[in-house]
């Protein structure tokens, strides 16, 4: 619900479950009379007419279970009639779901679900702020800076796989720094084993300083010793001499979209009223920031325990009766991000507190991954307290017991 409406009284109550091409709509009055129950388009006319034609009814609030990608339009053209909106969260849906008859999974019975939720249990719907634009383009900048970073991985792992088809001893040397420009440079420009033999070490030594000053001089040694380790030439080099220009050239693209995402990534993080508060962590870069905005802001957690459970980091115990089997790690959660609270506990290492701590759980024969979901478990504590007063990371208290 947006937040400047919570308050006020609602007539009609909409649920919507919203597909790709089709959405289905239950609404509901306060007394819990049914008005509508139809299907509707994915079109911006027939949504309207629909709002339309509930607002001579009364105040209307428009609840939809998927509010991002296919709930987008629906939500966009609620909010320009000037009606109230929300959304029932997954997990929730399903729970109620379970309290009602019947065990069809159908579009009616779920906006059937999201309509009388919405009218009796306002506490499990979740607020969509109207101006909260920020996150929204967070949410699709590193959702598309992550698929960049996939995409690069697997290029660069293919280039590494052709060079060490072709030459073992050359991919020894240049895979560790395949996505550097120079590297990338020189095998669009050269690329089989004979063609950079061929240029000579001076000449591949001068190529080489104009992106990599300070390596150049020894990077083309180490090349031109790794070219000599090998005098036969493998079958296959005259194909692959096509092949990986063109994926370091593809390389070389993918690494400057990314770039220029993390700018406009970056400059999102910064302009976020929580920003601050969130950065001041250790371990917390402008990425890690970005995601974990996108994935809590506009979220109400009621405790640290909550905010834990939400991202799947609170351990989950094994009980029977009298007989207890210990706890496991969670496997539900946001793996969003739990993976981001994960890997931002790794990079916290370098932090002398964060370290102290995970040194402490190591000793105490947790295994390594043990000691990390440790660690960030315990600065999902941190988090939540500094969210919460809206405050800056204090070292003095950040870890404490």
């Amino acid at each position: 619900m947006d937040d400047d409406s919570t308050d006020a009284a609602v007539d009609i109550f909409v649920g919507v479950d919203v597909g790709k091409t089709h959405h289905h709509a239950v609404a509901l009055t306060s007394s819990g009379r049914q008005v509508l129950n139809e299907a509707l388009p994915q079109d911006e006319d027939r949504l309207r007419q629909l709002i339309r034609r509930l607002k001579a009814l009364g105040s209307i609030l428009f609840v939809v279970d998927q509010p991002a990608t296919i709930g987008a339009l629906p939500l966009a053209v609620a909010r320009d009639e000037g009606v109230s909106v929300g959304y029932l969260p997954g997990l929730a849906m399903r729970r109620i779901a379970d309290l009602h008859p019947g065990e069809a999974k159908i579009d009616a019975r779920d906006a059937a679900v999201i309509a009388p939720a919405a009218r009796t249990m306002p506490h499990a719907l979740r607020t969509l702020r109207a101006d909260d634009e920020t996150t929204a383009e967070l949410t699709m900048l590193i959702g598309f800076d992550e698929d960049l970073a996939e995409q690069i991985n697997r290029t660069s792992n293919r280039l590494r796989g052709l060079l060490t088809q072709l030459h073992p001893a050359l991919e020894r040397v240049l895979g560790p720094k395949m996505q550097h420009p120079a590297v990338l440079d020189l095998l669009q420009r050269h690329p089989s084993p004979q063609d950079i033999q061929k240029i000579g070490q001076a000449r591949l030594a001068t190529r080489l300083r104009k992106l990599a000053p300070r390596m150049g001089e020894q990077l083309a040694t180490d090349i031109m010793q790794a070219l000599s380790e090998q005098t036969v030439v493998v079958t296959g080099t005259a194909s692959a001499s096509h092949v990986l220009p063109r994926l370091a050239e593809q390389l070389t693209l993918l690494r400057r979209q990314r770039a220029d995402v993390a700018e406009q990534v970056e400059a999102l993080v910064e302009s976020h009223p929580l920003s601050p508060v969130v950065t001041s962590m250790p371990g917390v870069g402008f990425r890690t920031a970005a995601r974990v905005l996108s994935e809590i802001a506009g979220k109400e957690f009621e405790s640290a325990s909550h905010l834990a459970a939400y991202a799947g980091l609170a351990p989950v115990t094994r009980r029977s009766g009298t007989s207890v089997r210990g706890e496991r790690t969670a496997r539900g959660g946001n793996k969003s991000l739990k993976r981001v609270l994960y890997l931002s506990a790794f990079s916290a290492l370098q932090d002398p507190l964060s370290r102290a701590y995970y040194d402490r759980k190591r000793r105490e024969k947790k295994g390594h991954k043990q000691a990390l979901i440790a660690l960030a478990r315990r600065r999902c504590d941190v988090l939540f307290a500094l969210l919460r007063d809206g405050a800056l990371y204090n070292p003095d208290h950040g870890l404490a017991a």
